[in-house]
């Protein structure tokens, strides 16, 4: 299915004139206008409607598209096809939307939305410093006892 975009001049030019001014912005504007190619669905052969055409597309999908994605594409409710998929995923309704996206995106193999690590707050940091200093001090003291015996 062949989405087709028209723009608003006024917007149109405004983009244009900024892009023409920032390497950044204009390289976001490349970026979100990369196209994705369509996953089929392994017992038809279709291709869902809300299968998004490039990288804006698919940053904008609702919760209810994801959904609607993960189902029609058997990763929602596993069956005998869940596993024929090129990665196929995990997929919980009560995952908060970012890991919906975050999960499609793995699925169709988009980079970057691999499974995140867990960054450490500075309490748990501090704390694994702390108990560190402890075992390295009482190490220490037991090599000092053993040489006084």
């Amino acid at each position: 299915m062949e989405q087709h975009q028209t723009r608003n001049p006024k917007t149109a030019v405004l983009s244009d004139r900024r892009a023409a001014k920032n390497a950044a912005f204009r390289e976001k504007l490349r970026q979100m206008a990369l196209p994705l190619a369509p996953l089929v669905q392994l017992t038809t052969g279709e291709i869902h409607p809300c299968f998004p055409g490039t990288l804006l597309n698919f940053w904008l999908l609702t919760d209810a598209e994801l959904e609607e994605l993960a189902h029609f594409y058997h990763q929602r409710t596993p069956c005998r096809w869940t596993f024929h998929y090129p990665c196929p995923i995990a997929w919980g309704s009560e995952m908060p939307l970012e890991e919906k996206r975050r999960r499609i995106g793995r699925f169709i193999g988009l980079r970057g939305c691999e499974t995140p690590i867990r960054v450490k707050t500075e309490e748990e940091i501090h704390e694994e410093a702390r108990q560190a200093r402890l075992a390295e001090e009482e190490d220490v003291w037991r090599r000092k006892m053993y040489w006084h015996r």
